[in-house]
């Protein structure tokens, strides 16, 4: 005769729990709420804030689809970065498209190491330039989906000067009209958290003189000084951002070159994969665990031009995989002629883990035993993994749904299933 068991924790013993791990449930969920969900650019271009027009965009696309042309077409690079013939054939074609639809996803007007110092008068009027073209390229369709300035440092010599760039910027922008939906600040050359508490300040103020919801001017913070990676204390300060500023902080970004030299790495061996940058880099992607905030790898200086187009591309693309392997899914570009190899490489690796990832995909939503047993977690970063390349453009709705058998909204909620939970309340 089958027994019923009887609970020994009593309803006042399960209070108590529920008390003790208040703070912890608060804690987890204020602090680490998960990725949002939303698209993330697989590159973050840069150009000094003079240069920007309103046809910036579709410009460098013309240019890197004539550097392609000139260099054989998109599917000798393809071969050059490894691709077989059919993938190479199949990437050829969605990166020729994606350059003339969308070649920048993400743009930042610099104002600091691509500007320079040029004396105040001269910024003041370009930083509200800047903010006009970027207005008038939103208004026109022509403005790449996520756009924004990197202004100067919050160092006592630059922060005054770093801090009027950023007011005239967002000023003009929000005494135009809307914002732009992918609106996005950069603060470099961060030393310590004070710095990004100050930052918080100062877009807090802003919110509040222009009549701006609490927090809708987020912020990157650029990871560029060892101190960052490790304070004077012996603790991490890039390990508190996220929770000195909950909510603040869009992304990390790793500077390659600032940070190396920093630690007294030698010109010739300043690289995104020095022992020191993975180092930085596998801080970067603990301190931020779960929290939402997202990562972007560097940039490589090694420029497609003149005689040595092919072996920078064969760099390029083989330091994005690199990227993208190790849970960097975002990075720089510099020049135009880097558009081809970072979308060659980015839609390869996709394309590649597309038939496999789908296949456990499909096995995990339909219960169906396969070669590996799937948990929830993989699953979620299957789906995750899948979701980043239709967002990107690598692949296409209709592949997933022939090969995992989800539609996007079903794929969307398994790799982030906290926010479908949230928004079915």
């Amino acid at each position: 005769m089958a027994v019923s068991p009887t609970p020994s924790l009593s309803a006042a013993d399960l209070a108590a729990i529920d008390a003790q791990l208040a703070a912890t449930d608060q804690l987890l969920e204020r602090n680490y709420p998960g990725d949002d969900g939303t698209r993330q650019p697989v590159h973050t271009v840069y150009v000094p804030a003079d240069r920007f027009t309103p046809s910036f965009a579709a410009d460098w696309g013309a240019q890197a689809l004539t550097t392609a042309e000139a260099h054989g077409g998109l599917e000798k690079l393809g071969a050059l970065l490894g691709q077989e013939p059919e993938l190479a054939a199949a990437v050829a074609a969605r990166v020729g498209a994606k350059l003339s639809r969308e070649p920048i996803e993400d743009l930042r007007l610099d104002f600091e190491d691509g500007f320079g110092d040029r004396g105040d008068e001269a910024e003041d009027v370009a930083a509200v330039a800047a903010a006009n073209a970027v207005a008038t390229a939103v208004a026109a369709g022509t403005a790449p989906p996520f756009i924004g300035i990197r202004f100067k440092c919050f160092e006592a010599p630059t922060r005054g000067r770093g801090l009027k760039t950023l007011d005239l910027f967002v000023s003009t922008l929000a005494q135009a009209g809307e914002l732009p939906a992918g609106l996005i600040l950069t603060l470099p050359k961060v030393t310590t958290v004070a710095q990004v508490q100050a930052m918080d300040f100062a877009v807090s103020r802003l919110e509040e003189v222009h009549g701006l919801r609490a927090g809708r001017l987020r912020f990157e913070v650029q990871v560029e000084t060892p101190q960052l990676i490790l304070g004077p204390e012996g603790t991490s300060p890039v390990a508190q951002l996220p929770h000195v500023v909950p909510g603040r902080i869009s992304a990390l970004h790793y500077g390659t070159y600032d940070y190396s030299a920093s630690l007294q790495i030698s010109a010739e061996y300043q690289s995104m994969e020095h022992p020191v940058a993975d180092f930085a880099k596998e801080v970067m992607q603990l301190a931020v665990a779960g929290t939402g905030i997202r990562l972007s790898d560097g940039s490589t200086n090694i420029i497609p031009v003149g005689d040595a187009v092919e072996d920078a591309w064969k760099l390029h693309g083989r330091l994005v995989r690199r990227s993208l392997e190790r849970g960097y899914y975002q990075g720089w570009d510099l020049h135009a002629a880097q558009l081809p190899s970072r979308f060659a490489a980015t839609y390869a690796f996709y394309r590649e883990g597309l038939p496999a990832a789908a296949a456990r995909l499909r096995n995990y939503v339909e219960r169906t035993e396969g070669g590996v047993m799937d948990e929830p977690a993989t699953a979620r970063a299957l789906a995750a993994f899948v979701l980043r390349g239709v967002q990107c453009g690598a692949v296409g709705t209709e592949e997933v749904q022939a090969l995992a058998g989800v539609e996007l909204s079903q794929l969307t909620a398994l790799a982030h299933p906290r926010l479908a939970h949230s928004t079915s309340k």
